[in-house]
């Protein structure tokens, strides 16, 4: 689930604002549930879903993230874990989702940063695939790639070929393919499978 840059009302910033990255932290929780209601359009279903991961019990931690402009969170992304079924043993991967702008501070590289920054992140700690589902115009220009031509299968049916991506980072090995499995709160909450047609 990613709600990506798009041309929208772009409210200024102050001349010396430049857009930063930092863990998130307890005190940013009420903001980043702010960013994900306003850019999905959804109350409820992404905010749950982050809150959901953020507790989840899994083999690989969370790494949240946040975008701030003059002290505001305007941007929040999550890595959470996954698994990938590949022939060898089952691989511990992550996932990217979601990925939220507030829409007045969208079409200025802030969803960029952040996917830039967890994708080092993941690196950095030795995680060899992040998967999502998402735009290709979007996502194949910031380090992803279609999964299936890579050789993984979706989770589920209701995702579009070309919306299943992956990027591949330095701990991946030719073995690691198969069946990606996102972890339970994307199922228990519904949030497998993209439902606008257009990707």
């Amino acid at each position: 689930m990613t709600a990506h840059d798009t041309p929208g009302h772009v409210r200024p910033a102050s001349p010396d604002a430049r857009p930063m990255i930092r863990r998130e932290a307890v005190g940013d929780h009420r903001d980043v549930r702010e960013v994900h209601a306003r850019a999905f359009g959804d109350g409820e279903r992404i905010p749950g879903l982050v809150e959901a991961l953020r507790v989840a019990e899994a083999a690989v931690a969370p790494m949240s993230f946040v975008a701030t402009v003059d002290d505001r969170v305007v941007g929040h992304v999550l890595l959470s874990a996954g698994r990938l079924d590949a022939p060898r043993r089952i691989v511990d991967v992550l996932t990217l989702s979601p990925l939220g702008v507030l829409p007045e501070f969208q079409g200025q590289g802030i969803g960029t940063r952040l996917v830039a920054h967890a994708l080092a992140a993941a690196d950095g700690r030795g995680v060899p695939l992040v998967f999502l589902e998402g735009s290709p115009h979007y996502y194949g220009t910031r380090g992803f790639e279609g999964a299936v031509a890579a050789g993984f299968r979706p989770p589920s049916l209701r995702i579009p070929e070309a919306a299943f991506q992956v990027a591949r980072l330095s701990a991946h090995q030719p073995w690691m393919t198969g069946s990606f499995v996102y972890s339970e709160p994307f199922w228990a909450l519904d949030c497998v499978g993209l439902r606008d047609a257009e990707v």
